[in-house]
């Protein structure tokens, strides 16, 4: 994957996969700490022991189409590679959550890559699932919850709507450009 916003959007994918009703997904960068940190957490069904144990490796899957499941371990693998590091933890039945730290500065670090893009199209594709997206830039941050859009626009207008995707798409670009003071 060239931008780490392809691999949040792989990982949501997994997340309703799992029959998740809210995903969860906070971006911190940090250039003080030289850190960009993301965190993907649900609320599906979650996996056992076993599975969670070896869920990196990219032979393992749960799809029947293919054998091999490389979107976690490529995640990984790309946290690593700057130096960062990447954890996973599940509780079956309550649901999954991984968080991926990035050296900021690291040569080999791909750039976050359109972060409002992915959030329209995830939301595009899921409109009945929650999603919580709060990102973080040097301890600016804003918050971004389809629940609370839900609420204003009430039951009879669908998230999906193509004038609804594009205001979300432009209120998260213009959040990000404002928290992030045009660094971006």
């Amino acid at each position: 994957m060239v931008e780490i916003s392809l691999h949040v959007l792989d990982i949501v994918q997994n997340s309703i996969k799992a029959g998740a009703s809210l995903v969860e997904i906070i971006i911190d960068e940090n250039v003080a700490d030289n850190l960009l940190t993301i965190t993907v957490s649900d609320n599906g069904c979650g996996m056992d022991s076993e599975f969670l144990s070896d869920v990196t490796n990219p032979f393992r899957t749960t799809r029947t189409t293919r054998k091999v499941g490389l979107g976690i371990s490529m995640f990984k693998s790309a946290a690593e590679l700057t130096g960062g590091s990447f954890e996973i933890w599940s509780e079956l039945g309550k649901g999954t959550g991984l968080r991926a730290a990035f050296v900021y500065d690291s040569i080999d670090r791909q750039p976050l890559g359109d972060m409002a893009s992915t959030m329209s199209t995830v939301i595009h594709a899921n409109p009945d699932i929650d999603y919580v997206y709060t990102h973080s830039y040097n301890h600016n941050t804003f918050e971004f919850d389809t629940r609370e859009i839900r609420t204003v626009l009430g039951s009879e207008i669908s998230l999906s709507q193509p004038e609804v995707l594009k205001w979300i798409e432009n209120y998260i670009k213009n959040e990000i450009e404002n928290i992030c003071g045009g660094a971006i």
